[in-house]
């Protein structure tokens, strides 16, 4: 695996290191080994699936609170998606900064999402799936999530028409009321 860290620390694309004959190619999707050596949560607890039948789904941007924050390992295994992340750590430089990569079946590339950072995705063609896998298990009372549209955060999402929501992701608050409610 080729691990790419981006501006937002912690956060990774990974690219798969393929060995090709005339068959095709082999490439290991997940090593724990590798993962420890970058530094990376390597506790795998739950693997998730997401299927969408339109362009232009917008799913998230979700993360969890105290203390069930999670990483994620995700990857677009039909279709393709615009995965966004937003760095929620206080902390941290890039504070409120986004990144959005495009993930496609035929790209192969992995996000690793890391503790503390909320994420989403949009489709980008019609029939995407989207697999991920977190470290941490469900927890309905620690769901948290940031509005699509918030602001002060202004991503840039790539498909403007054709947007589907769902109710729940519509009514997020914005990041900095959430923050005083917490």
């Amino acid at each position: 695996m080729i691990f790419k860290e981006t501006k937002l620390k912690g956060a990774f694309i990974i690219d798969l290191e393929r060995i090709e004959d005339n068959r095709g190619f082999f490439a290991r999707a997940w090593c724990k080994k590798e993962f420890e050596a970058h530094g990376l949560n390597s506790r795998l607890v739950q693997c998730n699936l997401s299927f969408n039948r339109y362009r232009g789904i917008i799913r998230g941007m979700h993360y969890q609170g105290t203390p069930y924050e999670e990483a994620k390992l995700g990857r677009c295994t039909s279709g393709a998606i615009f995965d966004v992340i937003i760095d929620l750590r206080r902390e941290s430089p890039t504070y409120l900064e986004w990144i959005g990569v495009e993930l496609t079946a035929e790209n192969r590339k992995m996000l690793y999402v890391p503790e503390n950072f909320t994420h989403g995705y949009q489709t980008l063609e019609e029939n995407t799936e989207v697999v991920y896998q977190v470290s941490q298990f469900y927890s309905p009372e620690s769901e948290r999530g940031v509005r699509w549209d918030d602001p002060a955060i202004g991503i840039e999402w790539r498909v403007s028409d054709n947007l589907m929501i769902s109710e729940k992701d519509k009514n997020w608050p914005d990041y900095v009321e959430e923050r005083r409610s917490l």
